[in-house]
């Protein structure tokens, strides 16, 4: 950004727009880089495109104006919906746009809506999009300083802590929600089973779901369409007690992840809502890093395996060694009892 970045005018109003990732847990990360742009310039509102499958997020956002829908398909151009995108954008009067991925697609319709300054890092042969560059970005291991990093000046130091992602569910409407779907009163423990790539799943939710439910619990299996057959299989392992809350509407998953008690998920977007929120959360990670992709607001319990292995943490959506081993020896009494440490410390969600 120009000079005015490095000195900002809090008579400054122009409106900035964040062009994010649009995968759920990256969604919910980049409410980092709008609490870093709001505690510069509080007074530019911020904007950010989304996807329809993210849109509910962004009610729940403080400092978010408003969700701009770009649902442009992946892996094509999609040229007329570059060009429609463009057009709503230039009457928007935007000043900044910070252009979270590396791609020359994700720069194209800030730079044809005439946007003065489109800030991102270097990458895809972009040069023409992106006019306010950023290097460096292979020193920067950590997603959030990746992005986070684009709503700084050039050359800033990256500060110890970045402010973390926050999801403001009122109370009242996650009570709303749970009476109105007939889930009682009970403490209710949410399931986070799905993951992008087969090696970031516990295959243990079934039992776990049992040993829930022998120990008093109502248990709720919260996924998109893609987890129904895994839901109906944990269902059938836990009984009446186990309702399978998987739909195609990510408001029904913000919901539940804010009336459970606590959550246990995989390293997955509903982890990062479930942590954005303020429920106690346990992430289990196995080929991942917890350093890398855990959540900034911290979990009530980061699951790993005591097992030591040569090849965790490796970063591949598929196992190939070690027969998931990183995975397999945890155990879901481990879990229920970490979960029952938790809700025994009355660390518990409205």
């Amino acid at each position: 950004m120009n000079n005015s970045s490095i000195h900002p005018d809090p008579a400054d109003t122009r409106p900035i727009l964040i062009v994010p990732y649009m995968w759920i847990g990256d969604f919910v990360r980049n409410h980092t880089v709008v609490r870093v742009l709001k505690g510069r310039w509080p007074n530019r509102p911020v904007d950010m495109l989304t996807t329809s499958l993210c849109a509910p997020l962004v009610d729940y956002m403080p400092g978010v104006r408003k969700g701009i829908l770009a649902d442009l398909p992946r892996g094509r151009l999609a040229l007329g919906k570059q060009l429609a995108l463009a057009a709503e954008l230039r009457g928007r009067g935007y000043g900044t746009a910070l252009v979270l991925p590396r791609t020359w697609k994700a720069a194209i319709a800030p730079a044809l809506a005439g946007i003065r300054e489109r800030v991102g890092f270097v990458g895809e042969f972009r040069f023409g999009l992106i006019n306010q560059w950023r290097w460096g970005e292979k020193a920067l291991p950590r997603f959030i300083d990746k992005n986070a990093a684009l709503a700084l000046p050039d050359g800033a130091p990256l500060p110890p802590e970045w402010p973390a992602p926050q999801l403001k569910v009122p109370a009242a409407d996650a009570r709303s929600w749970r009476q109105a779907n007939g889930l009682g009163t009970r403490p209710a423990v949410a399931l986070g089973p799905g993951s992008v790539g087969a090696s970031k799943r516990w295959t243990y939710y079934p039992e776990a779901a049992r040993l829930l439910v022998e120990r008093g619990f109502d248990v709720w299996v919260v996924g998109g369409p893609g987890e129904k057959a895994l839901a109906q299989e944990i269902v059938a392992a836990g009984g009446p007690e186990v309702r399978d809350l998987t739909g195609a509407d990510l408001r029904n998953g913000i919901m539940a992840m804010a009336a459970a008690s606590v959550a246990i998920s995989n390293d997955s977007g509903l982890m990062h809502i479930a942590a954005a929120i303020g429920t106690p959360t346990m992430g289990i990670f196995g080929p991942t890093s917890p350093y890398l992709w855990a959540p900034l607001n911290g979990l009530a319990a980061t699951v790993v395996t005591d097992t030591k292995l040569s090849c965790q943490p490796c970063q591949r959506t598929v196992c190939t060694m070690n027969d998931h081993r990183c995975m397999r020896d945890i155990s879901a009494a481990s879990v229920v009892e970490t979960a029952q440490r938790i809700l025994a410390s009355g660390s518990v969600a409205p």
